[in-house]
């Protein structure tokens, strides 16, 4: 039996999501010149508006946040006009949508900051990991750790950076504190090991997550920020020695400033979802709004976590690549489609836009 409970309205702070399904953030590296989203992003998004609430690909809140060619901004003038073009193919489709604002910290390129800079970090360890670069994959760069003088003009990037996303028509940010980038970094052992306050204990190892999501929230309010945790994801060579101890006090204090919804990645990455111990019934219990699991979900699992209240929405990430039309598949358990792995990253319309959605039968 298909249950429906996937299928009904949501409220999500002041708005009403017309079902419960989530599409997750998906890099997908087709900004245009400048990092202004492509005239295809329009309408790329506006086909899988049906799903209750879009959360749109990584957008770096400065060039010094960017880690990947050709991913999108949000800071400056022309990428607000771009994204504004996407936020009104949404809205016209009936469609919610939140901006993911992204600093990739040291998952980065020499090739992609500006006069060859090198990327920053909680600490000057290099992430073992890959970045998209010159048209393919390159190790990442060796970065430079962060002066603690320079982490008021980080919180700043992300408060103007939500400042921008409203600008240009968003109805939320989400806050990118997951899968291995600078404020995962930061909460991280093993990639921040500095002696200041925001260094050493859990709470220091906090300190940049909880300042930036307090100054977002005081520029655009509680009910218009959410932010994405992935507590035990192994992503971009980032670890914790007591996971648990550090995400239960995460979402204690991110609970206390309000934020609109927790989006946790369970498990690795794109991976297994048993890839370390951890309670994410713990976080889901400290936490008082939307609670948002994410990772492997396909609709029975889905079905049996709303039914058994371990979550509030689901979000879904690869399944929307190859069908625009998620939910009404879901709804009709019709198959899925899959996608083309070569069309992933880069490119334009093909693998993009160019996934059909179910054909509506014709009655004569």
């Amino acid at each position: 039996m298909n249950d429906k409970t996937l299928f009904e309205p949501y409220p999500l702070g002041a708005l009403t999501l017309s079902n419960k399904v989530v599409m997750a953030p998906l890099t997908r590296n087709r900004a245009a010149n400048g990092f202004v989203p492509s005239e295809l992003a329009a309408t790329y998004y506006a086909q899988r508006a049906s799903a209750g609430l879009l959360i749109s690909e990584a957008s770096q809140i400065s060039r010094q946040g960017q880690g990947y060619q050709d991913t999108p901004g949000i800071y400056t003038q022309a990428q607000i006009e771009g994204w504004r073009k996407v936020t009104d193919a949404v809205h016209a489709n009936g469609g919610r949508i939140f901006l993911q604002l992204w600093h990739v910290g040291r998952v980065s390129h020499v090739d992609l900051q500006e006069n060859g800079a090198s990327p920053v970090a909680p600490s000057a360890l290099r992430a073992a990991t890959k970045v998209f670069v010159n048209n393919g994959f390159a190790d990442a760069s060796e970065p430079r750790a962060l002066g603690i003088d320079e982490l008021p003009g980080i919180i700043n990037d992300f408060r103007q950076a939500a400042a921008n996303a409203i600008a240009a028509g968003f109805d939320g940010v989400e806050l990118h504190g997951a899968n291995g980038y600078l404020l995962d970094q930061f909460l991280r052992d093993s990639a921040n090991v500095r002696t200041d306050a925001y260094g050493g204990s859990i709470e220091n190892r906090a300190r940049l997550l909880l300042e930036i999501a307090a100054a977002v929230i005081a520029e655009v309010g509680a009910e218009r920020t959410g932010i994405r945790l992935s507590p035990v994801s192994p992503a971009n060579g980032v670890s914790s020695s007591a996971p648990q101890a550090q995400f239960d006090y995460v979402v204690d204090q991110l609970d206390a400033l309000g934020v609109v919804y927790l989006h946790v990645v369970e498990g690795a990455t794109g991976g297994p979802r048993d890839v370390a111990p951890f309670d994410f019934g713990s976080l889901r219990q400290r936490f008082g709004n939307t609670y948002i699991a994410n990772n492997g979900y396909d609709l029975p699992l889905a079905t049996s976590t709303l039914n058994e209240d371990r979550a509030d929405l689901i979000a879904f990430g690869r399944p929307f690549i190859a069908n625009p039309d998620l939910v009404e598949r879901f709804k009709t358990c019709a198959a899925l489609s899959a996608f083309d792995p070569s069309t992933l990253y880069g490119g334009g319309a093909a693998g993009y836009t160019d996934y059909p959605a179910l054909a509506v039968p014709t009655h004569s």
